[in-house]
């Protein structure tokens, strides 16, 4: 094989395999089903394979075309990678940054960080995107976002990594609540097992609460009410009927008013750190640098701060 495959009839052979159907597939990508059928052919071709098997009701994927296909596939999702990095290269060189944090930081410590970037860099237009830690990470390994903020317990190894703020996990109730009287620490044992209102799964709070459990020979094994924001778990809380697990930073006005009281707990490791992630290989540059730099000396002033 002398010359690369066309990415245009490598998509074609992912969207037949799919439907079945070369006129759909060349109408998906705006071809006429005689040039999208002339593609394919030439792939075979250039690889010496058969990869479609055709008839009057459609066509069907061969099973060597089913290998091709599944390398297709990855190829596709490369080359997606790449235009959605130059995109981001480009936003960052244009004076436009897009940065995805999960919720604790985005409601509780980026609007500092953005207010002080904004006056250093009035220029600047910055777009924070809020999902959970899990999606975030998603984003920054797609390059869909070339900085990303994170409280899982953990990154992958395929993101560079920094702390950037620490904060720990409390179980708060209303004053009314019977655990607000309670003289006995939580075991985790207790917790685990209790009914309890938690952020949902795949967002940093929730793997941070399960591992520290599962470590203690605990799993948790309640059925939970899940929600999806930190206001949310507030609010379920201020009910008086459930007990929340959430960021101290997320309720430290409530627990200095005394609306929530913090119940404490014994034999769980609930601290955790905050991250910035990104991709080694596309270091933060220009507005995305300066967030970064920002973020790090809000770090480095913390008296409680983990290196």
């Amino acid at each position: 094989m002398s010359e690369r495959p066309d990415l245009t009839a490598l998509d074609l052979l992912v969207r037949v395999a799919a439907g079945g159907s070369v006129g759909a597939a060349a109408r998906a990508l705006g071809l006429t089903q005689p040039h999208a059928s002339r593609l394919l052919s030439r792939l075979e071709r250039q690889l010496d394979l058969r990869l479609l098997e055709r008839s009057t009701a459609g066509s069907r994927v061969t099973t060597e075309g089913e290998v091709v296909v599944a390398w297709a596939r990855q190829a596709l999702e490369a080359v997606d990678r790449v235009t959605s990095g130059a995109r981001s290269l480009t936003a960052e060189r244009e004076g436009r940054l897009r940065v995805a944090a999960s919720l604790t930081v985005a409601e509780q410590l980026a609007p500092a960080w953005l207010a002080r970037l904004r006056r250093e860099s009035p220029e600047g237009l910055v777009r924070l995107e809020v999902a959970n830690s899990e999606q975030v990470l998603e984003r920054v390994l797609e390059g869909e976002v070339p900085l990303g903020f994170v409280e899982s317990p953990s990154v992958p190894r395929e993101v560079a990594a920094t702390t950037v703020a620490t904060d720990r996990l409390i179980v708060v109730v209303a004053p009314e609540h019977p655990w607000a009287r309670r003289r006995d620490p939580l075991g985790p044992a207790e917790l685990s097992t209790a009914a309890l209102a938690l952020r949902e799964e795949g967002s940093g709070t929730r793997r941070t609460l399960t591992r520290a459990l599962a470590r203690a020979g605990s799993p948790l094994a309640g059925t939970p009410l899940e929600l999806a924001s930190t206001a949310a778990l507030r609010a379920a809380a201020l009910e008086g009927d459930l007990p929340a697990v959430l960021s101290e930073l997320g309720v430290a006005d409530q627990l200095a008013t005394g609306a929530l009281v913090e119940v404490p707990v014994v034999g769980l490791d609930l601290a955790r750190r905050l991250r910035a992630v990104w991709l080694p290989a596309h270091r933060p540059a220009g507005l995305a640098a300066r967030l970064l730099r920002i973020a790090r000396e809000g770090q480095d002033r913390s008296p409680s701060s983990v290196s």
